[in-house]
């Protein structure tokens, strides 16, 4: 898969980047997944806004492919798996089956976000804060500064980031990483982004050594911290 992925090192473990948004441990055949947000179109219906209804539909597809790509033993949702706490329980079943067929076969562990924090209702899997996998720690929110992050992969923050080329802004989701720790992209297919410059990201981050690892639709962008524009 030339260009659709890049390589990277979090705190001496290598992993593999993907244009689909997900992250591979090869070591553990561990998929790392963040924010599905998976039934935000029905949560913002029961607040009387309307959503197109398409959204958990169009996320599992992507989920789908990239369990085909990579065929992992173990998945990691990174937390806001839901985007609320009812999502689960009122999960239509057509998507509850088709969840269940993709979780078939593997570990999975949900890990829990400020969106849901309880265990998904009537799902598998194993629900959990926090998760330490071949020396790389697993949690929803990165730790406030640098001090312990050593071999973290969070999510939350929906990291993104914006160049100008020849006169042309591109705003991407991000894989954004100092080699220390690593936040994820944002999975959901209807989830925003976080400019990797908003002050929620000050302090998390080396800045001299930081990369946005951008989702293009054919390849990933690596660019220096240095090099985005505001």
């Amino acid at each position: 898969m030339p260009g659709r992925t890049v390589a990277i090192d979090v705190a001496g473990i290598p992993l593999v980047c993907d244009t689909l948004g997900v992250a591979f441990l090869e070591r553990s055949r561990t998929l790392i997944v963040s924010d599905l947000h998976l039934e935000k179109g029905a949560a913002f219906a029961r607040r009387g806004m309307m959503l197109p209804p398409y959204d958990t539909a169009a996320t599992l597809d992507l989920l789908d492919a990239a369990l085909r790509r990579y065929r992992p033993t173990a998945v990691v949702s990174l937390g806001d798996s839901f985007h609320d706490r009812l999502g689960a329980h009122h999960l239509p079943p057509i998507y509850e089956t088709r969840l269940r067929g993709l979780m078939a076969g593997r570990d999975w562990f949900w890990i829990a976000g400020n969106h849901d924090p309880d265990r998904p209702a009537n799902l598998p899997g194993d629900c959990v804060e926090t998760l330490a996998i071949d020396g790389l720690t697993f949690r929803h929110e990165p730790t406030a500064t640098t001090r312990h992050a050593a071999g973290e992969i969070a999510g939350h923050l929906h990291p993104s980031a914006r160049v100008v080329r020849r006169g042309r802004a591109v705003r991407r989701p991000c894989f954004a990483t100092d080699g220390t720790r690593l936040v994820m992209p944002a999975f959901g297919v209807t989830t925003g982004g976080l400019d990797l410059r908003h002050r929620a990201m000050e302090g998390l981050f080396d800045r001299s050594v930081l990369y946005a690892h951008m989702l293009g639709r054919e390849r990933i962008y690596s660019v220096r911290f240095a090099n985005l524009s505001g």
